[in-house]
């Protein structure tokens, strides 16, 4: 089988005959003459790295568990073709795991004075901005013996926003705002503060509803319907301390919280209620305020994208004083926080009058489902001993949620799944009552 290219060569000069001879330079430069002249050759025809042109383009910004792609174009000024080997450094937490070395690596060939574009495809674990590092090429020549390796910048970055993976309880919820506003051919007797219309009274409405003055203009009883009351101000407070770092699964509670907190601004911007957000520990992390209802949402998904949990305990008077001056006016106050009970007893319940005499406050708290397992097990005595821990730390969550309720606190704990259509279900109570 004939030989071409870099195995021909290394085959020839391999045949060479070198006889026995004493080791010196001479004898060393005269034997390996013909693999250095070839090796020089090919470096000299590998084309040069620093001269290379780098720009990104694609996109800023992806949902976390999906896909971004981020396409480099590599310009070759020189005359000699580019044959490379490329590595797209990014951090690790822009792939999935296992997948880093095939996804950044590429080979591409650029002819000279042309251009090339190759496309890394970014997956990204974690939310926050990925920051493009650096980019490695090694330019080999024709047979590929020598190369010339350098780096460049080409700085880009890719925001991982919230997964928001509780929108496909949106269009439930949706159905049953529609019912409160009375949009549906299903009519919600004695609920709402706001008048909206009269109709014909029909068998079972509440008589408490007759308009007797309109009756008497007519024919027919006439019953007053109600809608929820619109334009009220709703303050979505992330407590971002320590207690938000605890992970349930396979995130942060924190994370389950931003989830619940999409899903009621996404359903109470459709409502026609004004949503800020104020994330807070010791100081404010994040404030979103005076946004349109159709701006609210990206602003929050924005915001939200680069919150971590910090280590330290929550300042519940500084909470308290922020919230009260985001919120002047009346307002329903959201706190996502947790129901542990030192943070509530020592932190929020000798502070929670200045927010409940002003405002109505409900308190949204992450469960975790592994207790709840926990407190069922059974078969051997380390079972039976996690299952009483389990049931002692369920009997103190359920102490403390009562604490607040005594309060005027509307309590929401439950499992990461099922947190955020349950906080909306208890702001649609709310709505329905007329309490805000």
């Amino acid at each position: 089988m004939a030989l071409t290219g870099r195995a021909a060569l290394l085959a020839a000069l391999g045949s060479l005959p070198v006889g026995i001879w004493e080791p010196s330079w001479t004898g060393i430069l005269a034997v390996n003459a013909p693999l250095a002249m070839a090796c020089a050759c090919d470096f000299a025809l590998a084309a040069p790295v620093r001269r290379l042109g780098l720009t990104r383009s694609g996109d800023a910004s992806v949902r976390l568990g999906d896909t971004a792609d981020v396409t480099l174009t590599i310009t070759n000024p020189s005359r000699r073709p580019l044959r490379a080997r490329l590595r797209d450094a990014w951090p690790p937490s822009s792939w999935q795991p296992g997948t880093e070395t095939t996804a950044s690596r590429h080979r591409l060939t650029v002819p000279p004075g042309e251009r090339r574009r190759m496309t890394t495809r970014l997956r990204p674990t974690r939310r926050g901005d990925r920051q493009a590092d650096r980019v490695t090429i090694r330019s080999y020549g024709p047979l590929g013996l020598f190369s010339r390796q350098g780096t460049h910048k080409a700085p880009w970055t890719v925001r991982v926003l919230p997964p928001f993976t509780s929108r496909k309880h949106l269009p439930s919820k949706l159905a049953r705002l529609r019912e409160l506003d009375g949009r549906t051919s299903v009519l919600t007797r004695g609920e709402g503060t706001e008048f909206d219309s009269l109709r014909e009274y029909v068998p079972g409405d509440d008589t408490r509803s007759i308009d007797w003055r309109a009756t008497a203009r007519q024919t027919t009883v006439a019953v007053r319907t109600w809608r929820p009351e619109r334009d009220r101000h709703i303050l979505l407070v992330l407590d971002t301390g320590r207690t938000s770092a605890g992970r349930v699964g396979d995130a942060p509670r924190l994370d389950a919280s931003m989830d619940a907190a999409l899903l009621l601004a996404a359903l109470a911007s459709r409502a026609g209620d004004r949503v800020d957000l104020l994330a807070y520990d010791r100081k404010v992390r994040a404030l979103v305020q005076g946004r349109t209802a159709g701006d609210v949402l990206p602003a929050l998904v924005n915001a939200m994208a680069t919150l971590e949990p910090e280590l330290v305990e929550t300042n519940a008077r500084g909470l308290t004083a922020t919230a009260l001056r985001t919120s002047p006016r009346r307002s329903l106050i959201v706190l996502l926080t947790t129901l542990d009970t030192a943070p509530i007893e020592e932190g929020l319940l000798p502070v929670l009058a200045q927010l409940t005499q002003r405002h109505t406050v409900l308190l949204a708290s992450v469960a975790d489902p592994h207790v709840t397992d926990m407190a069922t097990a059974r078969g051997d005595v380390e079972a039976v001993y996690e299952a009483a821990a389990a049931a002692q730390a369920q009997s103190e969550r359920h102490r403390t949620a009562e604490q607040l309720r005594r309060h005027g606190v509307t309590v929401v704990d439950a499992t990461p799944d099922d947190l955020a259509p349950a906080l909306a279900d208890a702001y649609l109570a709310l709505k329905a009552a007329g309490r805000l």
